[in-house]
């Protein structure tokens, strides 16, 4: 997820745990993480999922979980496929 601004009263450091908690109400966190990607803030979250179906309901939860305290540019749910991440189709 690509973080445009966060909601006013919001602490940054609130936003990968929240991240992280939301998925972990569902499946398994593996990993989370925050990067700078051409001077925005991105968040990754990598969890498990029984199939696609399921990562794209789980993706879509954490997303909406994050617009309630920032605004998004983007959000995608990947998959690792021989190597390279891949868009969840």
């Amino acid at each position: 997820m690509s973080i445009e601004s966060l909601h006013r009263g919001i602490a940054p450091a609130s936003v990968v745990p929240r991240a992280a908690a939301k998925a972990a109400e569902l499946t398994t966190v593996e990993a989370s993480d925050l990067s700078i990607v051409a001077g925005a803030a991105r968040v990754t979250v990598r969890f498990t999922a029984d199939d696609a179906a399921s990562a794209l309901r789980i993706g879509a939860d954490v997303v909406a979980d994050l617009r309630v305290v920032a605004d998004l540019r983007a959000s995608l749910v990947t998959e690792r496929v021989k190597g390279t991440w891949v868009p969840v189709r």
